[in-house]
């Protein structure tokens, strides 16, 4: 069964899962034709291997510390950090503590 995703004018929550954070899991919020949007839930120490989307990307930072592999540097992302990616820019991600991440995807046509 699929999650239900945030419809047109719905008040979307976003803000920080706190001691609920360990037990939450990842969530897409919104697909539409051109915008794709997620609650990413990272435990610490999980890795997202190297990958890359096709749209434009951004990585905030809710809560928590990962690092960003990207570009061919590392850096640290906190709670209230954000990072934009060109599309097709390879990047991975490692969760040095537990943290929540908003991942904003612009989709390409097709995708």
């Amino acid at each position: 069964m699929s999650l239900p995703h945030a419809t047109s004018g719905q008040l979307i929550d976003i803000r920080p899962l706190g001691t609920q954070l360990s037990s939450a899991p990842s969530r897409a919020i919104l697909k539409s034709q051109g915008l794709e949007l997620m609650r990413m839930v990272l435990p610490a120490g999980k890795t997202v291997a190297e990958h890359q989307v096709p749209g434009e990307i951004t990585i905030q930072c809710l809560e928590g510390r990962i690092e960003l592999s990207a570009h061919g540097n590392r850096q640290v992302l906190r709670g209230g950090d954000m990072v934009y990616l060109e599309g097709g820019v390879p990047h991975a991600l490692h969760a040095q503590e537990d943290a929540s991440l908003l991942v904003t995807i612009l989709l390409t046509r097709g995708t």
